[in-house]
C-alpha cells in the first residue's frame, strides 16, 4: 500500500482543476480575441468602402471629361474606365458594402449629376459588416459620412 501512494506522488502531470483552468483560460482569450478580429474586420471594410467611392468619383470625373460632362452608370464604368467587374448591376455588394449609384443627364439649365452611397449590408451586431455610412456626389469635393445608422448625405461632415 505504501508502496502505491509513493508512485501516486511521484507522478509528473497536471490534475483535473489545473486543466480545467488552462482550458479556461484558452477560451477567455479566443473570446476576446474574435471581438477584436471582428472589429478590425469592420475597421478594414469601412476604409476599402471610402477608398472604392475615392475611386469612383476619379473614374467619373475622367469619364464626364471623355462623355462632353455626362456622368457613368457602373456599367459603364465596368466597361470603359475598367472598373472591377464586380460592380456590375444596380447595387452591387463589395466587401460587405452596398454601394448605390443615381446618375441624371444633363438639361437645358442644369449640369449632368451623379452620387454614390455605400452603406454596410449589416450595421448592427455581431455579424456588422461596418457602421459607419458614406455619400458622395458630383458636386462635392470630398466624402461625407456618418456613424449613425442611416444612410450618409450632403449634410453630413466630410471624413
Amino acid at each position: 500500500m505504501s508502496n502505491l501512494r509513493n508512485r501516486l506522488k511521484d507522478q509528473r502531470g497536471f490534475n483535473l482543476i489545473e486543466l480545467m483552468i488552462v482550458i479556461a483560460i484558452i477560451g477567455l482569450l479566443i473570446g476576446v480575441g474574435s471581438l477584436a478580429w471582428q472589429a478590425v474586420i469592420r475597421s478594414g471594410n469601412e476604409t476599402t468602402a471610402a477608398q472604392t467611392l475615392n475611386q469612383l468619383r476619379t473614374y467619373q470625373a475622367q469619364y464626364a471629361g471623355r462623355n462632353k460632362g455626362n456622368f457613368a452608370t457602373f456599367e459603364d464604368l465596368v466597361t470603359k474606365m475598367g472598373l472591377d467587374e464586380g460592380f456590375r448591376g444596380e447595387a452591387p455588394v463589395k466587401n460587405g458594402y452596398t454601394f448605390k449609384m443615381t446618375v441624371e443627364p444633363s438639361s437645358g439649365s442644369k449640369p449632368a449629376f451623379y452620387s454614390v452611397s455605400a452603406d454596410p449590408v449589416s450595421a448592427e451586431g455581431v455579424t456588422a459588416s461596418g457602421t459607419r455610412h458614406f455619400y458622395t456626389d458630383s458636386s462635392l469635393s470630398t466624402i461625407k459620412g456618418t456613424d449613425e445608422n442611416r444612410p450618409a448625405k450632403a449634410d453630413d461632415p466630410s471624413i
